[in-house]
């Protein structure tokens, strides 16, 4: 059975550019109730625009702020050895007062690997790996001596400094879209931000099929697979781009504005899970009936609405 978790929000900074702005961001998620300012992890300008390094800028935000948790929409496993991540993500959970959030997935950027001179394996390899590394990652960050021995990564009888704050490790985030993904993520993840799938070709899906309420439900239900029995200590989380408008329809337009399912009826648009349109106060209805019928009780949103996204955030958070 799954748990309902309480609302959560939390706002992830993609227009940060400057120590300047991103401490001014952190702050103003803090003040304005948000759980969480995370960041994403690319190191090429498209299709995010540039991005600070993550667990540094991270490290910043906590220094600023004092109750506000600090995390990331998510590491590309291919980008660090468990190893070093370990000891990173260790660092920032101490640095911060226990207040890190590891978000991590197999990485999907086709465009980012080439330009690094990273080998973009099959998805297949890419998966092997982030679940062997997550095996490691646990180990490590419980403060355990790991042995591991896989196909990807060999670990002799090592334990790391510090240990992480948090036990028995740092909340971990999986970033999943796709059936073994979304398995993996049930099995192994604290909490799962479910996506569109992962293309081969390197990108995320904008198909519609991905956004239909058949969809998810299929998505929520690789997930169950995974977890089994503690399906109930497993978050549900998703990166949302909501429009607040008081003229729904309005709203509906902007949203679907440059998407290949632009001309789609307005009332499919807002039945899609990630759809969250129209006043604060019809998506503060949207978020509760989609937690009874989905179980989504973490949504992260861009920095260039989090203010006027905040009404929201006052109205459902911790309920």
């Amino acid at each position: 059975m799954t748990t309902t978790f309480p609302f959560r929000f939390g706002v992830l900074g993609e227009q940060v550019r400057s120590p300047e702005s991103l401490a001014h961001t952190a702050r103003q998620a803090e003040r304005l109730g948000y759980s969480t300012f995370l960041l994403r992890d690319h190191f090429v300008r498209e299709p995010f625009g540039d991005q600070l390094a993550p667990l540094v800028a991270l490290a910043a935000v906590a220094g600023s702020t004092t109750t506000l948790r600090v995390g990331t929409v998510v590491l590309a496993n291919d980008y660090r050895h468990p190893v070093m991540l370990a000891k990173e993500a260790a660092t920032l959970d101490v640095l911060s007062g226990g207040r890190f959030e590891m978000g991590l997935g197999a990485g999907w950027l086709r465009d980012e690997y080439e330009s690094a001179g990273m080998p973009f394996d099959l998805a297949r390899l890419r998966v092997d790996r982030l679940e062997e590394s997550l095996v490691i990652l646990k180990g490590l960050l419980a403060g355990e001596k790991v042995t591991f021995d896989g196909e990807h990564y060999s670990i002799r009888s090592l334990s790391t400094f510090p240990a992480a704050s948090q036990r028995p490790h740092p909340p971990i985030q999986v970033g999943a879209g796709s059936k073994r993904m979304l398995r993996l993520a049930g099995r192994e993840a604290d909490i799962v931000g479910v996506l569109p799938k992962a293309l081969p070709e390197g990108a995320i899906s904008d198909a519609l099929s991905e956004r239909t309420p058949e969809a998810m439900k299929q998505k929520i239900e690789w997930i169950r697979e995974g977890a089994g029995p503690r399906m109930g200590d497993v978050e549900l989380s998703m990166v949302i781009s909501p429009v607040i408008d008081d003229d729904v329809r309005a709203a509906v337009a902007r949203y679907t504005s440059g998407r290949d399912w632009a001309r789609l009826p307005a009332d499919q648009v807002l039945d899609m899970p990630a759809a969250f349109l129209g006043p604060v106060e019809r998506i503060a209805e949207v978020m509760r009936a989609r937690r009874e019928q989905f179980g989504f009780s973490y949504y992260i949103v861009p920095d260039a609405i989090i203010e006027r996204f905040a009404p929201v955030v006052e109205c459902l958070a911790g309920t």
